[in-house]
């Protein structure tokens, strides 16, 4: 029950600071170059320019911008939290009917690329603790520093040169022509792995480094001196011990399955929600990067409620109240 209590406790206090987060994407949103009313207008055709001030005050009026500020979020608002985005200005259609295919192809790939991450950065995380200064433990560590240090440009170039270009195995890019999963797994290996290398060189040394410092505990010597097995005392003491970081990366991972993966996305011409926002943040589309970036927000304060749950569940010591 407490944690119920708790969960409702923190989700009123998420409220007001979704609010301010609201208020400062909108005034964000107004400070973006460019007139949106110009962006939805016919370029050409206009036998006067008294016909093309009509039209430019019907078009402000259609979508209240000749409202003020206040008057403009109070309805923005409104709508958002009935879940009406409002109308793509490029694409002329309603906003979240070009997010929900989107979002899908990103959760696709994010989601095979979250667990493998997660479950193979344990293995080698502990493996290499364990191994402290072997040559697995020495190799891993080279490894992650790459993968953290090099852009993830980089390693999707070398990718697609090595086996599209060269070798010709898979496609450089884009989406499943006949969506058939012959087509999506081909599409989807090469994106996959660029996000694999930069994921798992990053949760592999949160993990590595939080078991060296469980390891060296006075608590793990005395179950070794024990007599308790060498199994036992690494993954039943000291893993659920070091468990804190680690709920830490895998909530985030969590959250970012929705949050999309922007650079990935456009080398690859993958059609999710990070290329997505790329795209509508060039085109100047404000409602679309307005949706998007809420989103996120609540994604992000959604992340940490979940962060205080997973520390109580694998710290008794760590206390809602």
């Amino acid at each position: 029950m407490s944690v119920l209590k708790f969960i409702l406790r923190r989700l009123l206090n998420l409220i007001p600071v979704l609010f301010i987060i609201s208020i400062l994407l909108f005034g964000l949103s107004k400070a973006m170059p460019g007139d949106p009313v110009m962006l939805m207008m016919p370029q050409q055709g206009f036998h006067s320019e008294e016909q093309k001030k009509q039209v430019y005050e019907a078009i402000e009026k259609k979508y209240g911008f000749d409202k003020s500020l206040p008057e403009q979020y109070w309805n923005w608002l409104q709508r958002t939290v009935q879940g009406d985005f409002g109308e793509s200005i490029v694409h002329r259609r309603p906003v979240k009917d070009l997010l929900g295919p989107r979002l899908k192809n990103t959760l696709v790939l994010n989601l095979g690329v979250t667990v493998i991450s997660f479950i193979l950065s344990i293995f080698l995380g502990i493996k290499s603790a364990v191994k402290e200064g072997s040559f697995f433990d020495k190799f891993w560590q080279v490894f992650s520093i790459m993968g953290i240090s090099l852009p993830t440009l980089f390693f999707g170039l070398m990718l697609i040169y090595l086996f599209s270009l060269t070798l010709g195995w898979l496609p450089p890019g884009g989406m499943p022509r006949n969506d058939t999963l012959a087509e999506w797994v081909a599409c989807l290996i090469l994106p996959s792995l660029t996000l694999l290398l930069g994921s798992l060189a990053s949760t592999y040394r949160y993990i590595r480094n939080s078991m060296l410092d469980v390891l060296g505990q006075d608590f793990v010597r005395t179950a070794r001196a024990k007599g308790l097995s060498e199994h036992k005392v690494i993954y039943s003491h000291a893993f659920r011990n070091a468990l804190i970081p680690v709920v830490t990366v895998f909530t985030w991972s969590l959250t970012g399955l929705l949050g999309g993966s922007a650079i990935t996305e456009s080398i690859f011409a993958y059609d999710g929600i990070g290329k997505f926002l790329i795209s509508s943040v060039i085109a100047r589309d404000y409602n679309v990067v307005m949706a998007l970036n809420m989103l996120y927000a609540i994604l992000s304060v959604l992340g940490n409620l979940l962060m205080d749950i997973g520390y109580s569940l694998v710290d008794p010591r760590v206390r809602l109240e």
